[in-house]
């Protein structure tokens, strides 16, 4: 089990977001098992990121 964290920060929740539909979107890239779960953080100085979390 681990987080995978995107390697870009963004400057607006809704870059995050719509990054992280296009991950849920597309995961088959990414490889033959899906995350279980896909979602956006913030980082203390206000920038926004993606989390990807794996059994």
């Amino acid at each position: 089990m681990a987080w995978v964290y995107y390697l870009r920060l963004m400057d607006t929740k809704f870059q995050a977001d719509c990054l992280a539909a296009r991950i849920e979107q597309g995961s088959h890239w990414l490889s033959k098992k899906m995350p279980r779960y896909i979602g956006t953080f913030q980082t203390g100085k206000g920038r926004y990121g993606v989390k990807m979390f794996w059994d």
